[in-house]
């Protein structure tokens, strides 16, 4: 079976997707600051790729001839940032980027611990203003007697 155009259509799309996404896209090039510093970016690649094409029978084909073909192919690369490893006097940390929360629930959850924070901050306050009122009033009492 003879070479079919589409192989060559994916090939070259193919290609050219692992010249763009190659390991230094997940694992960048380390940057090292004045201070002796080093970073070195981590991220996330997604690739997505399609292909098709069909044969046509033209009507002026003649009996042996090829089809005549049409087709395309396409793709693309997006690559998120995801985390950095800062590696600072030989201790080594992953510093992770995270997206910001894109529904109501996803944002509920992140502020939780905040509103747990402000829920427990009011409890605390008034058992302090109850203990305090009950201390004016003992020393009242007391006063009174």
């Amino acid at each position: 079976m003879d070479k079919h155009p589409i192989n060559d259509l994916m090939g070259t799309v193919m290609e050219k997707l692992r010249d763009i996404a190659d390991v230094s896209t997940v694992i960048g090039e380390s940057i090292v600051t004045p201070d002796g510093i080093t970073i070195i970016p981590v991220s996330r690649v997604s690739i997505g790729f399609a292909s098709g094409g069909s044969d046509f029978t033209g009507k002026h084909q003649k009996d042996g001839q090829a089809s005549p073909f049409g087709g395309g192919s396409g793709g693309g690369v997006k690559v998120d940032p995801i985390a950095f490893v800062v590696i600072k006097a030989g201790q080594v940390r992953v510093v992770t980027i995270e997206p910001p929360a894109s529904t109501t629930i996803d944002r509920i959850i992140d502020g939780a611990p905040e509103i747990i924070d402000k829920i427990s901050a009011m409890i605390d306050k008034k058992k302090a203003e109850k203990a305090e009122k009950e201390a004016a009033e003992a020393v009242t009492e007391a006063a009174a007697e």
